[in-house]
Protein backbone atom coordinates (compact mmCIF):
# COMPACT_ATOMS: atom_id res chain seq x y z
CA UNK A 1 0.00 0.00 0.00
CA UNK A 2 1.80 3.03 -1.27
CA UNK A 3 0.34 6.44 -0.46
CA UNK A 4 -0.52 8.88 -3.25
CA UNK A 5 2.55 10.98 -2.39
CA UNK A 6 4.76 7.88 -2.53
CA UNK A 7 3.30 6.80 -5.88
CA UNK A 8 3.83 10.31 -7.26
CA UNK A 9 7.43 10.20 -6.02
CA UNK A 10 8.03 6.76 -7.56
CA UNK A 11 6.53 7.86 -10.88
CA UNK A 12 8.75 10.96 -10.94
CA UNK A 13 11.92 8.86 -10.68
CA UNK A 14 13.36 6.32 -13.06
CA UNK A 15 16.63 5.35 -11.36
CA UNK A 16 16.95 3.01 -8.37
CA UNK A 17 19.59 0.86 -6.74
CA UNK A 18 18.97 -2.87 -6.45
CA UNK A 19 20.75 -5.16 -4.03
CA UNK A 20 20.89 -8.87 -4.77
CA UNK A 21 22.88 -11.69 -3.20
CA UNK A 22 24.93 -14.32 -5.00
CA UNK A 23 24.81 -18.02 -4.14
CA UNK A 24 28.11 -17.36 -2.31
CA UNK A 25 26.25 -14.74 -0.21
CA UNK A 26 28.14 -11.81 -1.78
CA UNK A 27 25.92 -8.69 -1.78
CA UNK A 28 25.84 -6.75 -5.03
CA UNK A 29 24.34 -3.28 -5.49
CA UNK A 30 23.83 -1.70 -8.89
CA UNK A 31 21.85 1.22 -10.34
CA UNK A 32 18.89 0.23 -12.50
CA UNK A 33 16.08 1.82 -14.41
CA UNK A 34 12.65 0.79 -13.18
CA UNK A 35 8.95 1.13 -13.81
CA UNK A 36 6.34 1.02 -11.05
CA UNK A 37 2.95 -0.42 -12.06
CA UNK A 38 1.16 0.49 -8.84
CA UNK A 39 2.02 -2.74 -7.04
CA UNK A 40 5.23 -4.10 -8.53
CA UNK A 41 8.59 -2.78 -9.66
CA UNK A 42 9.68 -3.89 -13.13
CA UNK A 43 13.35 -3.87 -14.09
CA UNK A 44 14.48 -4.65 -17.61
CA UNK A 45 17.44 -3.99 -19.83
CA UNK A 46 18.82 -4.75 -23.26
CA UNK A 47 21.01 -7.58 -22.01
CA UNK A 48 19.61 -8.20 -18.55
CA UNK A 49 20.26 -11.96 -18.79
CA UNK A 50 24.01 -11.25 -18.67
CA UNK A 51 23.85 -9.16 -15.48
CA UNK A 52 24.79 -10.30 -12.00
CA UNK A 53 21.38 -9.25 -10.59
CA UNK A 54 19.53 -11.40 -13.12
CA UNK A 55 21.84 -14.39 -12.57
CA UNK A 56 21.47 -14.10 -8.79
CA UNK A 57 17.68 -14.23 -9.06
CA UNK A 58 17.76 -16.99 -11.69
CA UNK A 59 19.89 -19.11 -9.32
CA UNK A 60 17.23 -18.83 -6.63
CA UNK A 61 18.38 -15.94 -4.45
CA UNK A 62 15.04 -14.13 -4.70
CA UNK A 63 15.30 -11.65 -1.80
CA UNK A 64 16.25 -8.18 -2.98
CA UNK A 65 16.43 -4.63 -1.72
CA UNK A 66 15.53 -1.60 -3.80
CA UNK A 67 16.12 2.07 -2.98
CA UNK A 68 14.79 5.10 -4.83
CA UNK A 69 16.17 8.32 -3.36
CA UNK A 70 17.22 11.90 -3.93
CA UNK A 71 17.87 15.16 -2.10
CA UNK A 72 15.02 17.64 -2.22
CA UNK A 73 17.37 20.23 -0.72
CA UNK A 74 20.90 20.41 0.68
CA UNK A 75 20.23 23.54 2.74
CA UNK A 76 18.38 22.55 4.79
CA UNK A 77 19.29 18.88 4.39
CA UNK A 78 16.14 17.12 3.07
CA UNK A 79 16.69 13.57 1.87
CA UNK A 80 13.76 11.66 0.39
CA UNK A 81 13.64 7.92 -0.19
CA UNK A 82 11.64 4.77 -0.48
CA UNK A 83 13.33 1.52 0.53
CA UNK A 84 11.77 -1.79 -0.47
CA UNK A 85 12.43 -5.31 0.68
CA UNK A 86 11.03 -7.64 -1.92
CA UNK A 87 10.89 -10.96 -3.66
CA UNK A 88 12.11 -10.91 -7.27
CA UNK A 89 10.80 -13.12 -10.03
CA UNK A 90 11.79 -13.43 -13.65
CA UNK A 91 8.89 -12.72 -16.00
CA UNK A 92 8.68 -12.36 -19.74
CA UNK A 93 6.91 -9.09 -20.50
CA UNK A 94 6.39 -8.04 -24.12
CA UNK A 95 8.92 -10.64 -25.28
CA UNK A 96 11.66 -9.44 -22.90
CA UNK A 97 12.92 -11.02 -19.71
CA UNK A 98 12.44 -8.74 -16.74
CA UNK A 99 12.86 -8.79 -12.98
CA UNK A 100 9.59 -8.13 -11.19
CA UNK A 101 9.73 -7.21 -7.51
CA UNK A 102 6.77 -7.57 -5.20
CA UNK A 103 7.36 -5.64 -1.98
CA UNK A 104 6.10 -7.20 1.26
CA UNK A 105 7.52 -4.22 3.17
CA UNK A 106 8.57 -0.67 2.39
CA UNK A 107 9.87 2.34 4.29
CA UNK A 108 9.81 5.98 3.24
CA UNK A 109 11.10 9.27 4.58
CA UNK A 110 10.92 12.87 3.46
CA UNK A 111 7.88 12.18 1.29
CA UNK A 112 4.82 12.17 3.56
CA UNK A 113 6.38 14.49 6.14
CA UNK A 114 9.56 16.41 6.77
CA UNK A 115 12.49 13.97 6.99
CA UNK A 116 13.43 15.07 10.53
CA UNK A 117 11.48 16.08 13.62
CA UNK A 118 13.42 17.41 16.60
CA UNK A 119 16.65 16.06 15.15
CA UNK A 120 15.27 12.52 14.69
CA UNK A 121 14.58 10.93 11.34
CA UNK A 122 10.88 10.32 10.61
CA UNK A 123 10.38 6.98 8.86
CA UNK A 124 7.09 5.50 7.64
CA UNK A 125 7.03 1.67 7.55
CA UNK A 126 4.31 -0.25 5.69
CA UNK A 127 3.66 -3.99 5.66
CA UNK A 128 1.86 -4.92 2.44
CA UNK A 129 -1.27 -7.09 2.51
CA UNK A 130 0.02 -9.61 -0.05
CA UNK A 131 3.15 -10.36 2.00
Amino acid sequence: MFSKKEVDYLNSNRLARIATVSSGKQPDVTPVGFRFDGERFVISGQRIEKTRKYKNVRKGDLKVGLVIDDLESVSPWKPRAIKIYGIAEIENIDGRNTLVIKPPTHWSWGIETEPFDGGKQVIRKVEHEHS
